[in-house]
């Protein structure tokens, strides 16, 4: 079955091989895609088949079959020839692949190339110069460049397809047909670019000169509408018209800068268009002259007009001005001219202020008067004014000025006359009005039924007397005013002279009975203030006697002390009460009766009664303070039993608290002398109690006395006996509890301190092995071999030792479950021995791996053992603790122990030196130098001299006896070297041949031995 199948597969195989062989991929280009199909079909279904057979050929391989050789080389052979099958079909493919490519290639590029001749011969036209729908073929041309823009990618791809074509071999042998026409459509192409942007540059110059040429024609059509405005010759009638043809030429100024602007963009634009060299610049040089020419004419014009109307508006204005002063002064000369001077004083008044205000009225009109005459004389200096008619109107209105001046000074001085009359028949009749007024009032006989009514009453005469002072100076100034007008001459001085008399006589009757009215209200005063006072004084010691009366006495000390001092602030009431009231009230009486009062006998026994009640007040106050004291000293002892109770209470718990405090603090010690010191401590304490229970005892007396007086709380603290026998009790059984834990403690500081021992005895054992064996390690004598051999078995030792570290760890582990911290009985930590362990562990596979490296260098640098011991012994010398490393500073001192000659510096100061070495032999930089680096260091200083073969060759050249021999013999090596590197050389360098391969006796191809 397998051979049948292998078969059928093979034959197939061979149907499709041949098919490929024959197969026209240029004639089957258009009818291949079913086939290709079908071939894709046919390979997948051939391709489950191949797998079945191989499938099968491992099942009868792996079966153990008789042929299965044969069967596994029938199967590779299959399935090598498969493989190689898929690989033409993937072939096939790519040719189909690329020939239709290339007929798309083709078909995209003829489509192209006849676009580009299109738009070429379209870009022909050169009627762009002509003016009319330049916009029109603009709107095209971007159209147009719209379109290459969007085709532009098209053609760029199509070139692409090309190049990927040519670069990918797929031009079937077209190769040149290709490339010709990739180079015509990139020429077309950049061809088309050039000639379309030419033709936008032409159509931009040709659209900019069409709106040079449209915005002259506009200019042209303003200067005939403005030149016509201009040349008008209607420069007003009044002065209303010149004002409003003034405001339309502004506003034809305004226009005219407008287009200055516009004439100025326009020649700016056109010089532009010259410099660049446009095709109508002739033309538009001649429009920018015929502009200029005009813009200017009409500019001169403006100037002219605008002079014209100023003239006119300047006339008219002044005849204005001339109209309105001698129309107001016309209605001002009537006014003047009013034979109304005023009936009374208001009238008169206001005629003043009106005409005061008209007088401010007239100095401004002056100012205009003056305005005017100085606009006549200016207009008078220019001829082409009317002479005859300014001059004639400025004369009459000035006369008219001063004729109005002269009627208000006569109305002036006969306003004043009027003024001074009626103001001083006003003042008489007021202060007259006031007399009468104030006449009947002093006159009454009402003096007051009351206190506060004769106060009232003399409050407003004493009022009275201050306005009487004042109303006599004013009718003193009234006389004299009415003197003035007599003396004056003024037509009514014998009314004046009356008034004046009988002002004076009323005045002086009405102060005589100011007079007579206070004496009165003074003696019902001082009567009524008498019995007042007395009201007074007996109120106040009714009062003060029911305060005195109180029986309370206090409840306690405070409440006591209170009261004594409520009494001493009510006696200094008393003594002050007595210097003020009862005083003020005996000098009251005494003034009445030396006036022979009318009552003079009532006020004294007012009086009497009045001071014996005093006397008994004061008796009252002395029994009340007796009682108080009384009452004070026994509370006083009570406050003192209760202070003392206070202070041994507060003083008993503060020892409680820090008792209790002290007593319930956890026991936790770190060492067996902590718990020793607290239990002398507790001992101490509770030797202590007994002065405590007699301070108990004290509190318990001090309670049963002050129950003797008294069931109330003491108010000095909130402690009771009952608090503080509870308190004591308390105490007992925290001592006792705390005596159980101290035993406890002390048991477990014990253990505590037996695993310390044991730790330090193991700590301490093993720091001194790695002491001892660091120092054997580091001690380095014998041979380079021997010091290996020990160190090696050094290392071993330390390995094998772990287990004793293993130990140390586990105690101390023990250590840190029981919370110790601390171990007196060694400096020694689980971490440190650790550390110290791996340290000793690295220096010895450091040293050997030094040794190694200084046996080598011994061996291959020719650097003798004896220096190799003694650059070891110098730094084992410098490394005082063994630890296998020098710091800087024992570096530097090891160097000049082996002769460097290193400069002394000052702190702080840098070396050179020192610190290139240090470069070398520390680059990490970690502040200390190995002994690994130390004798690299030292082992490359001491052959540092030979660089490389050639000196090498060149050293030992020099050495044999004429300078220039192949070979050098045993005696010039001892003769030039020392004797351990010679005879280092003669064991290792190989003898010398001579030309015919026979060894030299005694000569030594030290050539050879360079290059081994």
């Amino acid at each position: 079955m397998f051979n049948r199948d292998a078969q059928q597969a093979e034959s197939w195989m061979s149907v499709k091989e041949n098919f490929f062989e024959t197969y026209d991929i240029a004639a089957q280009e258009d009818t291949g895609s079913k086939k290709r199909e079908n071939l894709d079909k046919a390979f997948a279904l051939q391709e489950e088949k191949i797998n079945a057979l191989k499938d099968m050929a491992d099942l009868l391989t792996e079966e153990g079959h008789y042929d299965a050789d044969s069967i596994a080389g029938k199967r590779d052979e299959i399935l090598d020839r498969w493989n190689k099958l898929k690989d033409m079909l993937e072939s096939h493919r790519s040719k189909l692949g690329q020939t239709k490519t290339l007929n798309q290639f083709n078909l995209d590029a003829d489509e192209m190339e006849g676009w580009l001749n299109d738009k070429l011969k379209s870009l022909q036209d050169d009627s762009y110069q002509d003016p009319a729908f330049v916009q029109s073929k603009l709107q095209k041309q971007q159209a147009l460049e719209a379109e290459v823009a969007a085709n532009e990618d098209r053609i760029k791809a199509v070139i692409d397809m090309g190049n990927d074509l040519m670069a990918n071999n797929a031009c079937s042998g077209n190769e040149e047909d290709v490339r010709n026409r990739i180079k015509d459509l990139e020429d077309k192409l950049e061809k088309l670019k050039e000639q379309m942007t030419e033709k936008n540059t032409r159509l931009k110059e040709a659209s900019i000169l069409l709106q040079f040429t449209n915005t002259v024609k506009d200019l042209d059509f303003w200067f005939v509408q403005i030149e016509v405005l201009l040349t008008g010759e209607d420069y007003g009638k009044d002065l209303v018209t010149v004002s409003n043809i003034l405001k339309k030429h502004q506003v034809l100024q305004a226009d005219v800068e407008v287009h200055q602007e516009r004439v100025e963009d326009l020649k700016k634009q056109g010089q532009e268009l010259i410099d660049s060299d446009h095709y109508g610049k002739d033309t538009i040089a001649e429009q920018m002259r015929d502009v200029d020419d005009k813009f200017n004419k009409v500019k001169g014009l403006c100037a002219v007009r605008y002079d014209k109307l100023q003239k006119s508006y300047v006339l008219f204005q002044f005849y204005r001005d001339i109209e309105d002063e001698e129309t107001w002064i016309s209605e001002k000369k009537l006014l003047m001219s009013s034979e109304d001077y005023g009936k009374d004083l208001t009238s008169v008044q206001n005629l003043r202020k009106n005409h005061q205000r008209f007088q401010t009225e007239l100095s401004g009109h002056d100012n205009r008067i003056k305005n005017i005459q100085e606009t006549a004389d200016k207009l008078l200096d220019d001829e082409s004014y009317p002479q005859a008619e300014i001059k004639s109107r400025a004369e009459n209105v000035n006369n008219l000025w001063m004729e109005l001046k002269d009627a208000v000074a006569r109305r002036t001085e006969k306003l004043e006359q009027s003024y001074g009359y009626q103001q001083f028949m006003f003042d008489v009749e007021e202060e007259e009005s006031w007399i009468n007024e104030k006449f009947a009032m002093v006159n009454s006989d009402d003096y007051g039924d009351s206190l506060a009514t004769v106060q009232n009453l003399l409050k407003k005469h004493e009022a009275f007397e201050t306005d009487l002072e004042i109303r006599r100076d004013r009718v003193e100034k009234t006389v004299k005013d009415g003197e003035k007008l007599v003396n004056d001459g003024h037509y009514q001085s014998d009314n004046i002279s009356a008034r004046c008399q009988s002002l004076d006589s009323k005045l002086h009757v009405l102060m005589n009975v100011a007079v007579t009215r206070k004496a009165g209200l003074k003696e019902s005063h001082n009567f009524l203030q008498f019995k007042w006072k007395a009201d007074v004084v007996e109120s106040w010691i009714d009062d003060k006697e029911n305060q005195i009366k109180s029986g309370d006495y206090g409840k306690d000390l405070s409440s006591v002390q209170a009261l004594i001092t409520k009494l001493d602030t009510f006696d200094s009431g008393l003594s002050a009460f007595e210097q003020e009231g009862i005083a003020n009230l005996t000098s009251l009486k005494d003034d009445l009766v030396a006036s022979n009062h009318a009552k003079s006998d009532d006020i004294c026994d007012r009086h009497e009664k009045v001071a014996d009640r005093w006397e008994n007040l004061k008796k009252l106050s002395v029994d009340r303070r007796e009682r108080l004291l009384r009452s004070q000293d026994k509370f006083k002892e009570l406050e003192d039993l209760f202070l003392t109770f206070a202070k041994k209470a507060s003083a008993f718990n503060s020892w409680y608290e820090n008792a209790e405090e002290d007593l319930t603090d956890p026991v936790r010690c770190n060492s067996v002398e902590e718990i020793q010191a607290l239990r002398g401590k507790h001992a101490q304490f509770k030797d202590s109690l007994v002065t405590e229970k007699n301070n108990l005892q004290q509190l318990r007396d001090l309670t049963k006395k002050i129950e003797t007086y008294t069931k109330s709380s003491n108010p000095y603290t909130w402690f009771t006996m009952d608090a503080i026998e509870d308190s004591w009790n308390n105490i007992q059984n925290i001592v006792a509890e705390r005596d159980n834990d101290l035993a406890k403690e002390e048991e477990r500081q014990l253990q505590n301190d037996k695993l310390r021992q044991e730790f330090a005895k193991y700590a301490n054992s093993f720091h001194t092995w790695l002491r001892e064996t660091r120092a054997n390690m580091v001690e380095g004598s014998g041979s380079l071999e021997d010091q290996l051999e020990n160190t090696k078995k050094i290392s071993g030792e330390v390995t094998k030792r772990k287990a004793d570290l293993k130990k140390i760890e586990d105690l101390g582990a023990r250590l840190e479950e029981a919370l110790i911290l601390d171990n007196k009985y060694t400096e020694h930590t689980t971490v440190g021995l650790a550390q110290q362990w791996d340290q000793l562990d690295q220096l010895g596979m450091r040293m050997q791996h030094n040794l190694e490296q200084q046996i080598e260098a011994r061996n291959s640098s020719g650097v003798s053992e004896e220096q190799l011991n003694e650059f070891s012994t110098t730094f084992r010398h410098f490394d005082k603790d063994h630890s296998g490393k020098l710091d800087h500073a024992e570096f530097k001192s090891c160097l000049r122990s082996l002769g460097y000659d290193l400069p002394v510096v000052e702190e702080g100061e840098k070396d050179p030196e020192f610190e290139a070495i240090l470069a070398s032999v520390d680059p990490n930089g970690d502040g200390f130098v190995t002994l690994e680096e130390y004798m690299a260091f030292m082992i490359s200083r001491e052959t540092e001299n030979v660089a490389s073969k050639k000196d090498v060759e060149d050293a030992f050249k020099a050495l044999t006896a004429d300078g220039d021999k192949p070979y050098i013999i045993g005696s010039e090596l001892y003769q030039s070297l020392t004797p351990d590197q010679a005879d280092y050389l003669v064991k290792n360098m190989p003898p010398y041949r001579n030309a015919h391969g026979d060894i030299v006796p005694d000569a030594f191809d030290y050539k050879a031995f360079t290059n081994m």
